[in-house]
């Protein structure tokens, strides 16, 4: 019996894991070759259950490689997968419903319509399950796992995968108890520093930090702010003031700095010494806000600064603002303040100090290299037998169901393409036990 060992299962060790069976059966194969996950953890899919606040945003309805790091090497492994997935797709759409989704022209979506899954649309193209829990994700994959015979091992945390002394032997993968499994594939599909661990200077490995996730700013100003949101628009500056990234949409105020969508879409760019600056009325340019303020003060006869900006922001808020552009909330607002003051609100500014809270961030950023991996396979091109997916690879993107979706898609490349090379080397009477 031979084995491909899947490490990880999270997102894309499941999704390979599901592929690679399936892949297996198809080529009628299944009797020598079994597929195995091994998960550190006490169960697989504990990560998905923690996506979309429980509600598992599993993918976009819009997915453009360009929108993820490494955006080239995305869109080929995107169309590889696309060029694989013929048969997959004509499978699903006829499915009256799975075609009215338009599930068929995207191979993940015709993926999880097959196993069962529905799902509905919600702003921005994002995607969740019907039930809106993430945990109905889980349960189809669960069951094609259950049905396609692959063999879960959980509680088996990998420390290290050591390569064949001659290819097209068996990999030998080390677990922290002692025991060894032999594979005549691998997918490593662990994210974090465990990938790197797992074949320690074999590849080469971009230097990781969490991101999608809040970020630790100067907490003068934000700590009376906690739990205020606001809509706005939100843009990095590095030391020098040459823009980063910008993001409209909703910020949190923590008392450590600052949350939300916005936010965590620039955490992908942001570094520490970098200024966050918050356009608070994106809706006027710099003069038209002046004057907006000058006539608001004519209007309701030269009040306060905290009086003028009653009705457009909350009292925390208004006085925060007044602060940074060295006015007095209590003080009469002359027509001369209106410069400062329309300045400080298209951008108030608060310094990076850094991530404010790793737990919460949803990626990690950096992994293997992708250039030593073929797009096609994601293949390792100098280790055959060793293929990546998911966060073991150096791939991510906003928030919107992207990276999950790069999660499964990934996986199911690895998983048909371990498969595939199984059987090739079995037709050409290459394997050595």
């Amino acid at each position: 019996m031979e084995t491909i060992a899947i490490i990880g299962g999270g997102a894309a060790g499941l999704a390979a894991a599901v592929a690679a069976a399936r892949a297996v059966r198809e080529e009628g194969d299944g009797r020598r070759t079994e597929v195995v996950v091994f998960e550190a953890d006490e169960r697989v899919g504990r990560s998905i259950l923690a996506t979309g606040n429980g509600r598992c945003n599993f993918s976009n309805a819009q997915v453009d490689a360009g929108m993820y790091r490494n955006a080239e090497f995305v869109g080929k492994v995107l169309e590889a997968l696309a060029a694989d997935s013929a048969r997959e797709a004509a499978d699903v759409g006829e499915d009256g419903f799975a075609a009215a989704l338009g599930c068929a022209a995207d191979p993940v979506h015709a993926f999880f319509a097959d196993l069962g899954l529905v799902w509905r649309e919600e702003g921005e193209g994002r995607l969740y399950p019907l039930a809106n829990k993430a945990s109905s994700v889980l349960d189809v994959l669960r069951a094609a796992l259950a049905r396609e015979g692959v063999r879960v091992e959980c509680e088996h945390r990998a420390t290290r995968i050591d390569a064949p002394e001659r290819a097209g032997d068996r990999w030998h993968v080390r677990f922290a108890d002692g025991a060894i499994a032999h594979a005549r594939a691998v997918i490593v599909t662990t994210g974090g520093r465990t990938a790197r661990d797992l074949v320690p200077g074999a590849l080469p490995f971009e230097a990781q930090r969490p991101v999608l996730g809040p970020l630790r700013t100067d907490t003068d100003l934000v700590k009376p702010l906690n739990n205020i949101r606001v809509r706005c628009t939100a843009a990095l500056a590095d030391p020098d003031g040459a823009p980063r990234a910008a993001e409209a949409g909703e910020v949190l105020f923590r008392d450590y700095g600052v949350s939300g969508i916005a936010v965590f879409n620039l955490s992908r760019f942001a570094r520490p010494g970098d200024a966050l600056l918050l356009d608070l009325l994106p809706q006027f340019d710099a003069r038209a806000c002046e004057q907006n303020l000058r006539n608001r003060r004519a209007r309701l006869g030269a009040p306060t600064g905290e009086g003028l900006l009653v009705g457009m922001f909350v009292s925390q808020v208004a006085r925060a603002v007044l602060k940074q552009a060295g006015l007095r909330p209590d003080a009469p607002f002359a027509d001369g303040d209106a410069p400062a003051l329309a300045r400080t609100l298209k951008g108030f500014a608060l310094a990076v100090r850094g991530v404010g809270d790793a737990r919460q961030c949803q990626v990690t950023r950096g992994g293997f290299a992708v250039a030593a991996f073929d797009a096609r396979t994601l293949e390792a091109r100098e280790l055959p037998g060793l293929f990546a997916a998911g966060e073991a690879l150096d791939v991510d993107a906003p928030c919107g169901g992207y990276n999950l979706h790069w999660a499964w898609a990934s996986g199911i490349v690895a998983g048909r393409a371990a498969a595939a090379a199984l059987a090739k080397r079995k037709e050409k009477g290459t394997g050595r036990a």
